[in-house]
């Protein structure tokens, strides 16, 4: 296409609406869209990835967090927590959506100096680096912070707070570089952590990886030094000693979140790693066994066989005694629309709504709201100045029939509306000159062009189904008319 969505991942620290409460209410108005409730009730555990600040929402909660956050990487305060960081909350909460965090917990997954192994693709949206020898997979819905992500460099020292993926890899939720000004947010400067499994393990030494480390002198943590064993996932902490880690801490590695607490419920987030098998109703997310039952309500998906392997789901249910999850319900977190465009208008603060681009959009307590300011916590308010947005969410039906977009992130950007909207949605309509895209219509005139025949596309939709386009379209007199359209899949620019 001849203008590319800058696909940017939110750079810096976001802020959230200011409304955390809406999604409690079972629908926000404004024509019966139907808004995520905000996660279990009760008492249990929540693990997620933070979504902006009140005092701190995690899976659609906002968490009083009176007390300290348990963590020993620099990271022991609300104030220094950011968006994007995988935390544990054990805690009470309640229908509106508000609840009391008894333990906040954080602890990062990899932290040392990286090297790029495929830069940022603005096609593609992903990026691969390395830190301490585990490769780590960056996609649109990481948060960077400290520097955008086409600028990360080898020798960059960062912080990661994410998922090991099945092939050992990690699917990043953070990235946080370390910048004069945030210095006093690393635990010990130099001090670093690796996670993974041992490959090669003698009295001394263990190798995760390609990293040699010598845990001698390391305190255990959660285990016993005589059980480890190859194939074995722990985590180390300790210094770099020319090309050897020194690790002073050895303990079990991340999946150690996902362990029951004092109650039996929880609600956790993360990318499936064995996609669901119909023989047992078993889905595997986070190395846990996830059953699906007749009783499992999905939100967003149509349901189990939807959930394939990688895809990002958030999961609520209740554990039982072998350690696996009963699932109540399975949600939904992963992007498949985006828009660019602005300025935000007819801005409804109660409702958490607004239209840019004709696209109606809703915010909920999972979405994070960001600029390229380093300092900023932004709400919904701010998104009506006369600004760019870039917007990645779910494509949403409302119980009325209304179409909109579920937005997971928005970006303010620094740069004023040029006139011109970007949209990546799905073909809903394709009626003579006009089609119709996240409830969006759209016209195609003689100087509309195409990637493929038209007659293909419209083909694709007579036959039932629902092709992937990305859209360049703009007002003309009173409607939106199509400058140019293609299929996401023949994309190659």
């Amino acid at each position: 296409m001849k203008r590319q969505l800058r696909n940017r991942v939110f750079g810096l620290a976001a802020g959230t609406v200011a409304f955390g409460a809406i999604s409690a209410c079972g629908g926000a108005g404004g024509g019966g869209l139907d808004v995520a409730d905000g996660g279990i009730r009760g008492t249990g555990s929540s693990v997620g990835p933070v979504s902006g600040f009140g005092s701190v929402f995690v899976n659609g909660v906002e968490f009083s967090t009176d007390r300290a956050v348990v963590g020993d990487d620099g990271i022991n305060q609300e104030s220094r927590l950011v968006v994007g960081m995988i935390l544990r909350v054990d805690g009470e909460w309640r229908d509106t959506g508000l609840g009391d965090a008894d333990t906040v917990e954080y602890d990062d997954t990899l932290r040392g100096t990286m090297q790029v192994l495929s830069p940022w693709d603005v096609v593609s949206k992903t990026a691969a680096v390395q830190i301490l020898g585990q490769t780590v997979r960056i996609d649109s819905q990481t948060v960077v912070k400290g520097t955008l992500v086409e600028n990360l460099a080898d020798g960059d020292f960062v912080r990661m707070s994410g998922w090991r993926l099945p092939n050992g890899e990690f699917r990043a939720s953070y990235i946080g570089l370390r910048t004069d000004q945030n210095r006093d947010v690393f635990d010990d400067q130099d001090k670093v952590e690796l996670e993974g499994v041992i490959d090669e393990l003698s009295d001394s030494e263990l190798r995760i990886g390609s990293q040699l480390v010598d845990y001698s002198g390391a305190a255990p943590d959660g285990l016993d030094l005589s059980n480890l064993a190859v194939d074995l996932a722990v985590e180390v902490e300790g210094y770099m000693v020319d090309s050897v880690l020194m690790a002073d801490e050895i303990r079990p590695d991340d999946s150690r979140r996902y362990s029951p607490g004092t109650e039996d419920d929880i609600e956790f987030v993360g990318p499936i790693s064995n996609a669901y098998n119909p023989a047992n109703g078993v889905v595997t997310v986070n190395g846990i066994s996830v059953q699906v039952t007749n009783e499992t309500e999905f939100d967003g998906l149509s349901g189990p066989n939807d959930l394939v392997q990688g895809l990002l789901i958030q999961v609520e249910g209740d554990f039982e005694s072998d350690g696996s999850v009963t699932a109540d319900e399975i949600e939904l977190r992963e992007a498949d629309s985006e828009f660019k465009g602005g300025p935000a208008q007819e801005v409804d603060l109660p409702a958490g709504q607004f239209r840019v681009g004709g696209v109606l959009v809703q915010v909920t307590p999972l979405t994070i709201i960001t600029d390229d300011d380093d300092e900023s916590r932004l709400s919904l308010s701010d998104l009506a100045l006369p600004r760019e947005l870039e917007i990645e969410g779910i494509e949403r039906v409302g119980s009325d029939g209304t179409i909109y977009l579920e937005a997971l992130k928005i970006e303010r950007d620094d740069e004023s509306p040029d006139g011109g909207f970007e949209l990546t949605g799905r073909i809903s309509e394709m009626v003579n000159d006009r089609i119709q895209v996240l409830g969006v219509d759209l016209f195609i005139t003689t100087n509309t062009e195409f990637d493929t025949l038209r007659s293909e596309l419209q083909g694709l939709v007579d036959a039932g189904e629902r092709p992937k386009v990305e859209v360049e379209y703009e007002f003309v007199g009173t409607g939106l008319v199509i400058g140019e359209i293609e299929l996401e899949e023949n994309d190659d620019d």
